[in-house]
């Protein structure tokens, strides 16, 4: 890797300074609408890919080499560190994680144990060794679910509509509750610690599902608990992003982390969010469906959503959540360049 020729735009803009254009990356640009990825996931699961450094540091490179993105994100899944902690998870096609030991009280909380990144999950720390010391030019993103999301899928043992077996846990045994969101944090602290130790320069955090809860329960039930991870995880030193789907009513709530970079999906408007108070570095918001449209349609939409991105120097440009497997990557090339363009002539 030329380090001369290293691209600093995303950190800049995670930092709040002004670039020489708008930075950006996107949620799952790393396999799903790519065909080389589509090849080797005839040969390998995630789970597999994941576990060979050289293919995964492959996977996670392509969409900085095909689209020209200001950030690489590493390619693995939120679930990648339970099996450490004695969760059986299996991520099952068209279905998604598939938890076949639920959490259904106290004592299954006490179960859980704790992860030793260098000997539980060496892989992942190899595989962001090589991509930061040999491969990229860009920034790597590392990440971890949120204990909220997480917990979702440990409780309900698998994908859910409503998380009612969650809440339910939540509200009628708060203490194993807060026993698993301490195990959960603990679990946080150490992996996404491990990653930065590796050379992990950004790490986002996924709370995917948190939206399912009004504010009140956020304050109470989770954002303590938020609120010691960022702290621990300030200590490295390294930008964190907050991110959630469907949780525009918590973006100020995110806000008072210790966070540098609120994550926005499509549903809440960046110039409505810097009007509620949001100062932090914004990401976001084009609603990926917009992928789907004609050039003329994607790109007026990406000019809209710009315009009020540029309106303050912390920007970056992302998609409301990930790129579905539909989207064409000439698409994402396409409007990365166009991104890239627009900005730096209004910059």
């Amino acid at each position: 890797m030329n380090q001369r020729n290293f691209n600093e735009t995303f950190l800049q803009a995670c930092r709040g300074k002004k670039a020489d254009h708008v930075p950006v990356w996107y949620m799952r640009q790393a396999g799903r609408s790519q065909p080389e990825y589509r090849a080797l996931k005839e040969k390998y699961s995630l789970f597999e890919i994941t576990h060979q450094p050289e293919l995964c540091a492959y996977v996670t490179r392509l969409p900085v080499e095909h689209y020209n993105v200001d950030a690489a994100v590493l390619y693995k899944d939120i679930m990648s560190p339970l099996p450490a902690i004695g969760v059986d998870v299996e991520i099952k096609s068209g279905i998604g994680p598939v938890i076949s030991n639920p959490i259904r009280s106290a004592s299954d909380v006490e179960k859980l144990g704790e992860i030793t990144p260098e000997e539980d999950v060496p892989y992942v720390l190899e595989t962001i060794k090589l991509l930061t010391q040999e491969q990229l030019n860009v920034p790597l993103i590392g990440f971890a679910g949120a204990p909220f999301t997480v917990a979702s899928y440990m409780i309900e043992g698998g994908p859910s509509k409503n998380y009612t077996k969650t809440k339910g846990l939540m509200y009628s045994d708060p203490k194993a509750w807060f026993a698993l969101m301490d195990k959960l944090a603990d679990m946080t602290i150490r992996y996404v610690g491990a990653q930065v130790d590796a050379g992990a320069k950004v790490i986002q955090i996924f709370d995917s599902w948190v939206g399912a809860l009004n504010v009140a329960d956020y304050r109470h039930f989770i954002k303590p608990v938020m609120n010691r991870i960022f702290t621990e995880l300030k200590k490295k030193n390294v930008p964190l992003i907050m991110f959630g789907v469907g949780a525009s009513h918590l973006a100020m709530e995110w806000h008072d982390l210790p966070i540098d970079v609120v994550g926005l999906d499509w549903r809440l408007p960046i110039l409505e969010a810097r009007e509620k108070g949001i100062t932090k570095t914004v990401q976001g918001n084009l609603d990926p469906a917009l992928l789907l449209a004609p050039w003329d349609v994607l790109e007026a939409k990406a000019k809209e959503v710009l315009d009020q991105g540029m309106q303050n120097p912390g920007y970056i440009f992302n998609l409301g959540h990930g790129v579905f497997p539909q989207v064409n990557p000439e698409t994402l090339k396409r409007l990365t360049a166009f991104v890239h363009e627009y900005s730096a002539n209004r910059h």
